[in-house]
């Protein structure tokens, strides 16, 4: 960290001078109160001295950082309109190329083609805390829902700057422990977007003892500021509800003894990083690391939500999907009564239908592309994950209950099979599940008695 502090105290210090320069030259080229922010950008593009450049770049992040919300969705456009590309040399480039397909033709495409703002970003990246600043500012810029041309075309190029910026090959996974500063610390508490942390105490039954761990990327350029972290219990057997993992009341293991990783949470920490994707990696990483240092460790799963199960099921309830017998739909209204899952009557009527229909909305339902609907399923199945078993009420959180009824489910990682899993969706929209779960699916729609096989399932799991 000293060495990051240095070099953050350099840039500053080269930026300080660059506003001395620039201030020395306020009479022939002035940065007054009343320059605007355009014009400023436009001072950032044709600067060629570095310590003036961060400078300016610093001046149009703190002027950005001043816009109301209207303020900044007019910067958008005027990034959109005053600093696309070069049209007079795109069309020549255009032109050449259809004339001669040479390597030199396609190098100036590629160079017309660029617009202007992706070398405007680049040169704000060099000011102090340049990349924290336009972190956020894509932040913004997502929260600002707008779908038409000029808003999708800027978010492009911050991703596809931020796809290299946060390359694997510049991101370090670190371990998140007890002794762990209190400032990441608090992050990791105020980070969690799966399993809500209540405070220090429940952060501490997380990190402290010797059956868990936690597992965060970081970047040189947001140093004390995780990107993403995985929360790991190490236990003896694939957990079916997330109360056997967070128990206050639990006995710990030993880390020798465990047979069993689970990951039950994956939290993304900075929004406007929202499409680049690390995820994938940082489980694998994760992976690597405890097989090295707990050889005992055979099975690798996750106890993950299915946050997009509610919205899918109550849009399949309102439309009267014809595949809902008038028996299934009576038995889906009694999701309506907010106390049904205390219910075991009630309870035990509505898991006969939940769970297949669960089933089918992983195996059968997709969005584009043929990728599985739900977000979660995406990311997991995608890395080449199988689909285990699916857990009904294994979360009885308010937020557990509105998006998914309660539902959880493991996926496994099985080490052997993983590249040929993703192969199976990308190539071929093949998602990999258990028998369990492709008998449950089936279910959804051939079998009369939906009751059945959960009764199975129920006595299955109770001789286990």
């Amino acid at each position: 960290m000293a060495g990051i502090s240095f070099f953050s105290d350099m840039v500053q210090s080269i930026t300080d001078r660059g506003r001395r320069l620039v201030a020395a030259g306020a009479r022939s080229e002035p940065v007054q109160a009343e320059t605007n922010i355009e014009t400023l950008c436009d001072m950032l593009l044709s600067s060629r001295g570095e310590a003036s450049g961060m400078a300016l770049a610093a001046e149009v992040l703190q002027r950005w950082a001043q816009l109301d919300a209207a303020g900044q969705q007019d910067f958008v456009r005027m990034l959109h309109e005053q600093f696309g590309p070069d049209i007079a040399k795109l069309d020549k480039a255009i032109e050449r190329y259809r004339s001669d397909r040479s390597s030199d033709a396609v190098i100036e495409l590629h160079q017309a083609a660029e617009p202007r703002r992706q070398e405007l970003v680049r040169r704000l990246n060099l000011a102090p805390k340049g990349t924290a600043r336009l972190v956020e500012m894509r932040e913004r810029l997502l929260a600002m829902k707008d779908a038409t041309e000029p808003f999708r075309a800027v978010d492009a190029d911050f991703a596809h700057l931020f796809g290299s910026w946060f390359n694997r090959g510049f991101l370090t996974l670190r371990p998140i422990d007890w002794s762990t500063p209190a400032d990441i610390l608090e992050k990791i508490i105020r980070y969690e977007a799966v399993h809500e942390i209540a405070g220090w105490e429940e952060l501490r039954r997380r990190l402290a003892p010797a059956d868990r761990r936690c597992f965060a990327f970081f970047h040189p350029r947001l140093a004390d500021d995780p990107l993403i972290f995985v929360e790991v219990a190490l236990t003896r057997a694939i957990p079916s509800a997330i109360a056997d993992v967070l128990d206050v009341n639990r006995s710990p293991i030993t880390a020798q003894d465990a047979t069993t990783a689970v990951f039950y949470s994956i939290s993304n920490c900075q929004d406007g990083l929202r499409g680049i994707s690390f995820g994938n990696f940082l489980i694998k990483q994760v992976v690597e690391d405890l097989r090295r240092d707990l050889p005992g460790l055979k099975t690798f799963v996750t106890l993950s939500p299915v946050p997009g199960f509610a919205g899918w099921l109550a849009r399949l309830r309102k439309a009267a999907d014809a595949s809902l017998d008038d028996r299934t739909l009576k038995t889906l209204e009694l999701l309506d009564d907010p106390g049904w899952a205390d219910n075991p009557q009630k309870a035990q009527a509505v898991e006969a239908v939940l769970l297949p229909l669960a089933a089918r909305y992983f195996i059968r339902e997709r969005a584009t592309g043929r990728r599985p609907v739900d977000p979660v399923a995406r990311f997991h199945l995608g890395n080449g994950a199988r689909l285990e078993r699916l857990n009904f009420l294994a979360d009885r959180s308010a937020k557990a209950m509105r998006q998914s009824h309660g539902l959880m489910v493991n996926y496994f990682y099985k080490l052997d099979d993983i590249e040929a899993n993703h192969e199976a969706l990308a190539q071929h929209g093949e998602i990999a599940a258990s028998p369990e779960v492709r008998k449950l699916a089936a279910t959804a729609s051939t079998d009369t008695d939906i009751a059945a096989p959960v009764r199975r399932r129920r006595t299955e799991m109770q001789k286990t």
